[in-house]
């Protein structure tokens, strides 16, 4: 038995190292372009302020931007179990340029983003980029000792040893060896020291709690103003639509009374009358409820729900649910309101042909993934559905991340924090 679990151990190791060694070379291959990128247009945007050509392309970019921290905000929790909390303040839907422009470059988390830049792009790069070199570096120790050193003249080194003859490519292999032992131990730690140095520059710093306070504090606003604008439009649908059927079909009810004993006929065409305005009453009603609270998700919980939401969409889609327990009620409903946001927005404007679902709850965060093969393009922007929907999940200090190259695919990811029971 001992054997055994020693033989899991180290097949969980290698692996956890391997996963390391893919993970942080993807990231350092994908994540170097990005902040060079980034910071570059950064500064070009801001040179550009004073002749009013930046007020026009600084919001852009700085959204850009963040959609790139948010991105590595995700991929920390994801590989790293590193939570990097998003502070960013909202900026009015209808706000011009320069109220645009403005607000962004007041943000503290504005300047965080840019100073975290250049760190991403050197310290950053190296401590990704090291545990591929753990696990791959080893590879030419071996290499050589297999006979790669006849190719290399003399004076070639690896590591510290210099490699001239088959003895000295052995003693390379040795530490190659010995390189990996230590990989073994240091390449998923090195990955998690990459996230820990992203939390330590783009986390909030001094002033974190006056920040997030002021964030919660206009996110809770927002949702006042959200509640608010729904009992209005609960109230224009009952009055328009159901109290307004109701009504008719009481005044044919007086009508096929007064008609019942002198127009029999007359009076049997309106009692069918009525009996479709109260169809189509229960049917409005039902609709409202639904939008209000869907009865699935009270009584199945968000897994069902958004599985009945992906039967009535237009497009086939594929829903995956890893959730061991439910959540709190107001999460549940803002999760499912997310999502229905999110797959409306899929749906209209994507151009897609299949989505896919994932929900998923690990390390007390609620996971949830909504993928399109559409033809991409989606932003969080000002007017926007996705906007709404960043708004919504911040009321309970969620987050929300979009990749949506031109092209596609577009992956929209949201983040709450929560535990089940």
């Amino acid at each position: 038995m001992d054997i055994e679990t020693q033989r899991d151990s180290g097949r969980t190791g290698a692996k956890g190292m391997g996963r390391a060694a893919v993970r942080g070379l993807g990231l350092a291959l994908v994540a170097l372009p990005g902040a060079v990128l980034c910071f570059t247009l950064s500064l070009v945007s801001f040179a550009l302020i004073p002749i009013g050509v930046g007020i026009v392309t600084t919001p852009w970019v700085l959204t850009g931007v963040r959609a790139f921290a948010d991105w590595r905000r995700v991929l920390a929790a994801e590989w790293g179990g590193v939570r990097i909390p998003s502070a960013y303040r909202p900026i009015p839907k209808d706000a011009n340029p320069w109220t645009r422009t403005f607000g962004m470059l007041r943000d503290p988390a504005t300047w965080r983003d840019f100073r975290w830049l250049p760190v991403d792009m050197t310290a950053g790069f190296v401590t990704a980029l090291l545990p591929a070199v753990l696990v791959l570096y080893p590879l030419e120790g071996f290499a050589l000792a297999a006979g790669l050193w006849r190719v290399f003249p003399d004076g070639y080194w690896y590591g510290f040893v210099p490699v001239s003859g088959q003895g000295s490519a052995l003693l390379a292999a040795a530490l190659g060896l010995v390189i990996l032992f230590f990989g073994h131990f240091f390449a998923p730690r090195a990955l998690q020291g990459h996230f820990r140095l992203t939390k330590a520059v783009l986390g909030a710093g001094q002033g974190e709690l006056a920040e997030r306070v002021r964030v919660l504090t206009e996110t809770r606003r927002d949702a006042v103003d959200t509640s608010a604008a729904e009992l209005r439009r609960i109230e224009r649908d009952l009055h328009d639509g159901a109290q307004a059927r109701l009504v008719a079909m009481g005044m044919d009810l007086g009508t096929i009374e007064m008609l019942l004993d002198k127009d029999p006929g007359k009076a049997k065409e309106l009692l069918a009358q009525a009996r479709k305005s109260s169809v189509d009453a229960l049917a409005e009603l039902r609709d409202l409820v639904r939008g209000i609270h869907p009865p699935v998700l009270a009584e199945r919980g968000l897994g069902d729900a958004v599985r009945a939401l992906a039967l009535r969409l237009p497009l086939p889609s594929e829903v995956t649910v890893e959730l061991p327990g439910r959540a709190d009620a107001p999460v549940e409903s803002a999760a499912y309101f997310a999502i229905s946001e999110v797959l409306t927005n899929a749906v209209k404007h994507s151009g897609a042909e299949r989505l896919w679902i994932d929900l998923h709850h690990a390390e007390d965060m609620l996971r949830i993934t909504v993928t399109d093969d559409g033809k991409g393009g989606a932003v969080i922007g000002a007017g926007s559905g996705l906007a709404g929907v960043e708004r919504r999940l911040g009321t309970f200090d969620g987050v929300l991340a979009v990749s949506s190259p031109a092209g596609g695919p577009t992956m929209v990811t949201m983040e709450i924090p929560c535990v089940l029971s």
